[in-house]
C-alpha cells in the first residue's frame, strides 16, 4: 500500500479529535445567534451547474474552481461561495413571495487556488441572507447579527469593517471607465495598490478631480466622523454622496443596536466578487491576518436567476475564526468527558442496561471489555 492515501490532497486536511468537537460546538453556538434573528435554515447541494457561478454572476474566476462532468456532460463546480446557490434557491421557491425572507446555512465551500499562505481549499462557512429588503435597517441588521456571532465566539476584540461598493461605482461612472478597466482597478484597490490604480486612471486620462478622489481613498478611513470629512471630496456626485449618506445613518442604526464601538469605515474597501452593489463589510480579529467574517449588499444578483430582489447577507470562516480563538487562547467549552464502563466476558448485558440507563438521562458512555 502507498503510504500517499494516508494523507489528503494539498488544501484539505483531516479535523478529528478535540478540534472537531470545538468546531462542531462552535457552529451550533453561531447558528443558534443567527436563528434567534428569525433566519431559517436552508441546505444548498456542494455542487452545482457552472453557471451558478459563472462570469456574469460576479463571483470566483473560473480557474479557481473545481469544475467536472455529469454523465449528460454538463460541466458541474463545486460551490466555491454559497450566496449564488441561496439565490438560486430563493428565485425558484420564493418566486411569488412579497415579504422579506431571512435564510441561513452551513457548509463547506471549495476553492481551487495556488496558495503560498496556507489557506485551505475547502473551508467551512456559516451565513446568513436577507432578501427582498433595500433598506438601511436590513444593513444594519446584518452587521448586528455578525457581532453578536463575534461575542458569541468568545471574542472581545474585532473590529467591522465597513464600506459601500455603490462609492467606487459613483466616482467610475463619473470617469467614464469601462467595465474592463473598473474590474482592474477594482482589483488594484481590493489589494490596496493604490498607487498604480492612479497610474491606470492617469493612463485613461482621468480628470485631476477624479485623480485627487483617488489620491484620497487610503485615508478615507476611520470612524464616523470620517465621513464627514469624505463628503467634501465628492461634492457634485450625487450618488457618491448618497453612498456616503448611507453609511451616516447605518452607523446611527448599528448605534441603537449597541454595535457602534465594534464598527469603523473604508471607503476603499471593496471585495473581489463583482456582484456586490451597496455596502460591504469584513470583520477581523487578533490572530488572523484574513477577515473571519464577510458580508454585503448585492441587489442585482438574484435577478441572474429570474426574480429582482435586493438582499444583504453576511458569512462567517468557521476555520479562520476558530484559528484566531486558539491564537488568543479563547476556549471553547466542550462537554464532559463520556463515563467508562469497563466489564468482562459474561457481563455484556448488566454493562449494556447500565448504559441504556444513563444514556437516556443524556450522558455520554463509552463501553469498553477489559482483557
Amino acid at each position: 500500500m502507498s503510504d500517499m492515501i494516508l494523507h489528503t490532497p494539498d488544501g484539505v486536511r483531516d479535523i478529528y479529535n478535540g478540534e472537531c468537537e470545538k468546531k462542531l460546538i462552535l457552529e451550533d453556538r453561531l447558528f443558534n445567534v443567527i436563528r434567534r434573528y428569525g433566519y431559517s435554515p436552508i441546505e444548498t447541494p456542494s455542487f452545482e451547474f457552472f453557471d451558478v457561478f459563472g462570469k456574469e454572476i460576479g463571483t470566483t474566476p473560473s480557474k479557481d474552481l473545481y469544475k467536472f462532468f455529469d454523465r449528460d456532460g454538463n460541466t458541474l463546480v463545486l460551490r466555491p461561495d454559497i450566496t449564488p446557490s441561496v439565490a438560486r434557491s430563493y428565485a425558484k421557491y420564493f418566486m411569488d413571495e412579497k415579504e422579506p425572507v431571512r435564510l441561513c446555512y452551513k457548509g463547506n465551500t471549495f476553492t481551487n487556488h495556488s496558495d503560498f499562505q496556507g489557506n485551505l481549499k475547502e473551508t467551512t462557512q456559516l451565513g446568513a441572507e436577507l432578501i427582498a429588503d433595500d433598506s438601511v435597517a436590513a444593513d444594519a441588521e446584518v452587521i448586528a447579527l455578525t457581532v453578536d456571532c463575534f461575542k458569541s465566539a468568545g471574542l472581545t476584540d474585532f473590529q467591522i469593517s465597513v464600506g459601500n461598493t455603490a462609492f467606487f461605482r459613483a466616482i467610475c461612472q463619473e470617469a467614464s471607465i469601462d467595465e474592463e478597466h473598473e474590474n482592474l482597478i477594482r482589483d488594484y484597490i481590493c489589494s490596496k495598490n493604490f498607487f498604480v490604480a492612479c497610474e491606470v486612471l492617469k493612463g485613461l486620462g482621468a480628470s485631476d478631480r477624479i485623480l485627487k478622489v483617488f489620491d484620497e481613498l487610503p485615508y478615507l478611513t476611520g470612524q464616523q466622523d470620517m465621513l464627514e470629512r469624505a463628503l467634501p471630496v465628492v461634492e457634485g456626485n450625487p450618488d457618491a454622496v448618497e453612498a456616503i449618506n448611507r453609511l451616516k445613518r447605518l452607523y446611527e442604526l448599528l448605534e441603537s443596536y449597541g454595535c457602534g464601538a465594534y464598527v469603523s469605515f473604508d471607503l476603499g474597501l471593496l471585495s473581489k466578487f463583482d456582484y456586490y452593489t451597496g455596502i460591504i463589510f469584513d470583520g477581523y480579529t487578533l490572530g488572523s491576518g484574513q477577515a473571519v467574517a464577510k458580508g454585503g449588499r448585492y441587489d442585482s444578483l438574484i435577478s441572474f436567476f429570474g426574480k429582482d430582489a435586493p438582499a444583504v447577507g453576511c458569512v462567517v470562516m468557521l476555520d479562520q475564526l476558530q484559528a484566531a480563538l486558539r491564537r488568543q487562547k479563547i476556549e471553547i467549552a466542550v462537554e464532559e468527558e463520556p463515563r467508562i464502563i469497563n466489564y468482562v466476558e459474561g457481563e455484556e448485558e448488566t454493562a449494556i442496561r447500565e448504559a441504556v440507563n444513563l444514556r437516556s438521562q443524556g450522558k455520554k458512555v463509552k463501553l469498553i471489555k477489559s482483557r
